[in-house]
């Protein structure tokens, strides 16, 4: 797939049929912000997945969801090397600041503009070094690989809860539920 010359995807190949998807990069942008959020269930984000991607739901969910994930992940997850494993951004927690940078980079009003989703993975790929979200990523960065100078740490203490950005829960509900068992157990043993 080349952006440049081949068209963009507005429909996805589930089994032998093609279903037309909701390609623009807001409905793309809330479910991944389903899958960001810890209060819903695996099954929820899939649910989630399905009916807001798909406008004719396939009778296979399971290719689907495959299907919907790798569209989700852009032409550049077709060619990218496996990354650091490191979560450096929120798209709900640092959305003022993607907001103003795409302002700032390329002149987009995000309230204002409608893009297929791999318009706004291009362009959220290239927004310039200057805009406080790429140093806050920068520095995010520098500090979880031990990197950060004792004033990039100071600097990151500072911002306190605007810098963190937890890692997501990919445990299985049963596992949180294992966890949550044996947290209630060792509280009623002390």
């Amino acid at each position: 797939m080349n952006i440049l010359i081949d068209e963009l995807p507005t429909e996805l190949l589930v089994g032998e049929k093609s279903y037309h998807i909701n390609a623009d990069f807001k409905t793309c942008l809330t479910i991944i912000l389903a899958f960001e959020d810890e209060e819903l269930t695996a099954l929820e984000k899939q649910i989630i997945l399905l009916t807001d991607l798909f406008v004719e739901l396939p009778t296979d969910y399971e290719a689907a969801i495959k299907a919907g994930m790798k569209f989700l992940n852009g032409p550049i997850g077709e060619t990218a090397e496996e990354g650091t494993g490191l979560r450096l951004y929120s798209f709900s927690k640092d959305a003022n600041l993607i907001y103003a940078a795409f302002r700032q980079t390329h002149g987009v009003d995000l309230q204002l503009d409608n893009m297929h989703w791999w318009k706004f993975l291009a362009l959220f790929m290239d927004l310039g070094q200057d805009t406080t979200f790429c140093n806050l990523i920068t520095l995010r960065k520098r500090v979880k690989t031990g990197k950060a100078s004792k004033e990039e740490r100071a600097a990151a203490r500072e911002l306190g809860d605007a810098f963190v950005v937890s890692d997501l829960d990919t445990r299985t509900l049963e596992e949180r539920e294992m966890e949550r068992t044996f947290m209630e157990s060792l509280g009623r043993g002390s």
